[in-house]
């Protein structure tokens, strides 16, 4: 009988495969024997943090993504499953198609299925037959094929549709959220015995996944932001005292706004959800505008969807929240561009604002060329893992290398842009705002940062576990 690795012997070891695991099939195929050393060493690890202090412990380690000489499944055994959920975001049908290609080019795998319309569609809906002529061209459109929604999380009725179905692969595209279900799901996949990987491929838009060094769709999310950005500044120039506001996405993390505000060298303002801002008084906002106007005639303001909610009056608050338990924000756009309006009309000042808001246009366009090479990484590595039969992961790139990430670490909190840090000296540098914050906020903000935590040695295991079968001879 083959040897079963717990969760706890992966920590303290590296997974040794057992003799009844199989040569991987692309040893035999000719684009990869002419590639060196293409095969992953199971104990090649990525650090989560390149840049330490030299007599500092070595960290917190990822297995490394890839190939490996002996595969757990055999092809024909394989029977994959593809889901998408939560909100639409670029590039979502090119891991598609990649996860497709991967599996069928590489692996010679027949049985593909997509599950239509997110979780709920494990019980709900119809699966859709996937092969590599289905999802040919589905990359040069936006969206997903497969349809998408929030919630319909019930563990117990995906897990028995999962077993039903024969499945022994699946795959999750989806953001925080979608990976916290799909941890949910490894543990009553594992707690039942059942022998099938669970693969999440992390996506969202707002780049708000912790560890990984950036999100699929991101890059094409910054690149349509501009289009966004030069109309608003054509329309601000054009006007007396005019004033391009633009909103982009960014419930909690505010990397859309930074980096197209980076990336345009046009705005004169952003503002995003950890950067607290004012808008009366000395040092507020509308001092700044008006400061600006007279400086220039006109200007551009970037907003993150979920700055300045603290604001807005306690009777707008929303308390509603969403499917998958979101809390549903007001428009904070809207609000704070008609606040700018009366406290111009207010003061007898002459001013002309347009409000431009592209968010859902920007969710709905087709990946870039860099996001759509990002995404096939993302999808190869995950496919290479699962038929090595590893479980309990997340595809990610860490330090510029693909890796492995076990689900507890990308869930267990929000990436968030720190504005204690370098990079958002650097905005405040290129479109010389305030920084909306005294001296004693910026302590207080220093005093918030949590410590890092105690560096936890994983010996390039990652802590994911190797999916283990039993074979009688």
């Amino acid at each position: 009988m083959g040897k079963s690795l717990d969760l706890e012997e992966c920590e303290s070891s590296s997974p040794s495969f057992n003799s009844y695991t199989y040569p991987n099939p692309l040893q035999d195929n000719p684009a990869y024997s002419v590639v060196k050393q293409y095969f992953v060493d199971a104990d090649d690890s990525v650090p989560e943090k390149v840049v330490v202090h030299k007599d500092g412990p070595r960290g917190v380690h990822f297995r490394r993504a890839g190939p490996r000489q002996k595969v757990y499944f055999e092809s024909d055994e394989v029977h994959a499953c593809i889901v998408t959920c939560g909100g639409l975001c670029p590039g979502l049908n090119t891991v598609i198609r990649e996860i497709v290609s991967s599996l069928s080019y590489m692996y010679g795998v027949k049985k593909i299925l997509g599950i239509d319309g997110g979780y709920r569609g494990f019980y709900a809906k119809n699966t859709v037959p996937l092969n590599s002529k289905v999802v040919n061209d589905i990359h040069k459109r936006g969206g997903t094929i497969l349809g998408t929604s929030r919630g319909g999380h019930d563990t117990t009725k995906i897990v028995d549709s999962i077993q039903d179905r024969g499945i022994n692969q699946v795959y999750i595209i989806g953001g925080d959220g979608t990976q916290r279900g799909a941890s949910v799901l490894f543990e009553e996949i594992r707690r039942r015995g059942l022998k099938v990987a669970v693969v999440g491929i992390p996506k969202t838009i707002d780049n708000d996944i912790p560890v990984i060094d950036k999100s699929f769709g991101f890059d094409t999310a910054v690149e349509e932001a501009q289009r966004a950005i030069n109309a608003a500044h054509v329309e601000a120039e054009s006007n007396e005292n005019g004033i391009g506001f633009v909103k982009l996405m960014g419930r909690y993390s505010g990397f859309i706004a930074m980096y197209a505000t980076l990336a345009s060298r046009d705005v004169d303002c952003c503002l995003i959800p950890e950067s607290p801002f004012y808008l009366e008084g000395e040092g507020g906002l509308f001092e700044f505008i008006e400061k600006r106007l007279k400086e220039s005639g006109h200007m551009v303001i970037v907003l993150a969807e979920g700055a300045g909610q603290d604001l807005m009056s306690k009777s707008m608050e929303s308390t509603l929240k969403d499917a998958s338990g979101n809390k549903l924000l007001k428009d904070v756009g809207l609000w704070l561009s008609q606040s700018i309006k009366d406290h111009f009309n207010k003061n007898k000042m002459v001013m002309n604002l347009k409000y431009i808001d592209p968010t859902y246009m920007i969710r709905a366009v087709p990946s870039n060329a860099s996001d759509n090479v990002y995404c096939t990484l993302l999808a190869q590595s995950a496919v290479h893992g699962a038929m090595a039969g590893y479980t309990g992961y997340t595809s990610g790139l860490v330090n510029g290398r693909q890796t492995y990430i076990p689900y507890y670490r990308i869930t267990e909190k929000q990436n968030n842009v720190v504005i204690t840090d370098r990079m958002w000296a650097r905005l405040l540098s290129s479109t010389n705002q305030p920084s909306f914050l005294g001296p004693k906020d910026v302590s207080e903000e220093k005093k918030e940062m949590p410590l890092p935590e105690t560096p936890l040695l994983d010996n390039g295991a990652g802590n994911i576990p190797p999916v283990t079968k039993e074979v009688t001879k």
